[in-house]
């Protein structure tokens, strides 16, 4: 977790550095290596720690060990491929998690998130291959998108969405695979197929997801619910961008599209699984209190700034404060929910010391 938390920060550095934001840690390697640090740095480890924890393997941590690692070795003096092999073998390993995971649960939920872990590795390999990380931005979202779909979909075995819509659903993520995996070689096609297999995909998640059941609920099902809603939504800019703008690796469009993927959804949807999933990493409990809902409103308003006023509009003013809220957002979210952890300890101790003398 420590080295995830380190590359995260090192990777909010760099895209503050790219928007010419003054910042404290100037490395020559480090703004081109942006979108890796976060995507494989920061999310891979989040990713495959918390497969390996649920594997209870010792070779599983294999994963995580080597995707920071990996990262930290390509902002080195060392060769850039020497940090890249490494990334991209923990990518490899991260495949073999779920296919351990398999053998456990042959069900449509592994498969697909399963596909989104090949796509990652295909990614890495890519990277190794020369290819800049900006035409893999597509491949990089597929990977986490299927990842996040996968989660949702074995929630949404609970209300029973049957044996079609798993498959309809596992039919749109082979599709978007392939469509992403393409983008390398025909990405005019590619790049416009793929948003519009995103726009499907989060039509099904509306039809089939218990979000649509928990928004109706208190506490912790319905932030969990409002940030899968927000998540969706940019999802839904990021399809039309594709569709509409076609395969761009530079320009406002361009920077658009990816941040509302990376940050809009992928972010978004960590602040929502967080109060889930950390506690069965750390073993700490991380309990709802609506404080948790101040960092994702921040967050959503430093993009709504970055995309309407700096994208769109051109203002370079608003394109800086937009990505500094949005940095500032990721990280208020992990002092809060430290802070409600320490918190909800506190309660816990105070009650069972109440019990103990009553």
């Amino acid at each position: 977790m420590l080295p995830a938390a380190a590359l995260l920060l090192l990777g909010l550095n760099a895209g503050l550095l790219l928007l010419g934001v003054p910042m404290p840690l100037i490395a020559e390697r480090l703004p081109e290596l942006h979108a890796p640090v976060l995507v494989f740095g920061f999310v891979g480890t989040l990713i495959s720690l918390e497969r390996a924890v649920a594997l209870r393997a010792g070779w599983a941590y294999l994963a995580p060990a080597l995707l920071a690692a990996g990262m930290i070795l390509t902002l080195s003096s060392l060769p850039l491929l020497v940090g890249q092999a490494i990334v991209t073998l923990g990518l490899l390993v991260h495949v073999a998690q779920y296919r351990a995971i398999w053998g456990r649960q042959p069900m449509t939920a592994t498969a697909v998130q399963g596909l989104g872990a090949v796509l990652g590795a295909a990614a890495g390999l890519a990277w190794c291959g020369g290819i800049p990380p900006a035409f893999l931005v597509p491949m990089l979202s597929c990977f986490l998108v299927l990842t996040i779909v996968g989660e949702r979909l074995e929630l949404a075995r609970v209300s029973a969405p049957g044996l079609a819509a798993e498959r309809a659903l596992f039919v749109l993520a082979l599709a978007l695979a392939a469509s992403t995996l393409l983008t390398l070689v025909f990405p005019k096609v590619a790049v416009p197929v793929a948003g519009a297999l995103l726009l499907a995909i989060v039509g099904w998640l509306l039809r089939y997801d218990i979000v649509r059941a928990t928004v109706r609920q208190h506490g912790l099902p319905r932030y969990v619910a409002v940030c899968l809603f927000t998540g969706y939504a940019w999802l839904v800019v990021t399809g039309l961008g594709w569709i509409l703008g076609g395969p761009r690796t530079e320009g406002a469009l361009f920077d658009a599209t990816t941040h509302a993927v990376f940050l809009g959804f992928v972010i978004t949807m960590i602040m929502a699984h967080a109060p889930l999933i950390l506690p069965a990493v750390l073993r700490v409990s991380i309990p709802y209190h609506p404080a948790l809902y101040a960092p994702m409103v921040l967050l959503q308003l430093g993009l709504l700034l970055r995309l309407i006023g700096g994208d769109a509009w051109g203002s370079l003013p608003a394109l800086q404060v937009g990505g500094a809220a949005s940095a500032v957002a990721i990280v208020l979210f992990a002092v809060t929910a430290a802070a409600v952890a320490v918190r909800g300890r506190r309660t816990r101790a105070k009650g069972g010391a109440a019990r103990v003398a009553s």
